[in-house]
């Protein structure tokens, strides 16, 4: 289930991970406590904190983020409404997925979220090309990182095995076997990309439960 711990193995043209393999299915559906682990935009004590558990490889949670979460960050997150918190899970093609979120890391607390959706918005171009390497290294040195800090980030096995072991113990305590799944102080909801009119209605009961 978890990706190969050998690592990720950079080719001339191409990134791809060891035989690992993975045994949940793609995109689509705990308590969830923050830790210092995750990574977070927003207010820490704002009254609703929201957990995506989103893969990099995901088409739905790219979408998401494409369509979506502009529009939700503007209206929870820049406004201290919501604390939403980011974590990086695991679906095919689970290299994109793993060394997506190497690189997020590798750019820092305050580039994470750049890295991120920079990711996400190039899902089409990767998916269409096949250039992962390509599109990833692009992403790298728009965030600073030059050719060998890019293959030392991807190729880290110290930070593949953390990664593998965050995902698979959501998988295992928080139950998520989908993504995107979303947590609304605890309320799950896991059927895929949210609406903005489904988003307002979660934090509504989420904020009345609080009373």
């Amino acid at each position: 289930m978890r990706i190969d711990r050998r690592s990720l193995i950079l080719g001339a043209s191409t990134l791809t991970l060891g035989a690992g393999a993975l045994g949940l299915a793609g995109c689509g559906g705990g308590g969830g406590a923050v830790t210092s682990d995750d990574m977070s935009l927003g207010k820490a004590d704002a009254p609703v904190t929201v957990i995506e558990y989103a893969s990099l490889a995901c088409s739905h949670c790219g979408q998401w983020n494409r369509e979506v979460f502009p529009a939700f960050k503007a209206k929870y997150i820049d406004t201290g409404k919501v604390h939403y918190v980011f974590r990086e899970f695991a679906t095919p093609p689970q290299e994109l997925a793993a060394a997506g979120a190497l690189l997020a890391r590798c750019a820092g607390k305050d580039r994470y979220f750049t890295v991120i959706d920079a990711v996400f918005h190039g899902q089409e171009e990767i998916f269409t090309t096949g250039d992962m390497r390509g599109v990833l290294q692009r992403i790298a040195q728009s965030a600073g990182m030059n050719e060998e800090q890019f293959i030392a980030c991807v190729s880290d096995e110290k930070a593949l095995k953390a990664f593998n072991a965050r995902w698979e113990k959501y998988a295992r305590e928080d139950k998520i076997e989908a993504t995107p799944t979303f947590l609304f102080n605890g309320d799950r909801y896991d059927k895929g990309e949210m609406s903005m009119a489904e988003i307002d209605a979660a934090y509504a009961k989420a904020l009345a439960k609080k009373k």
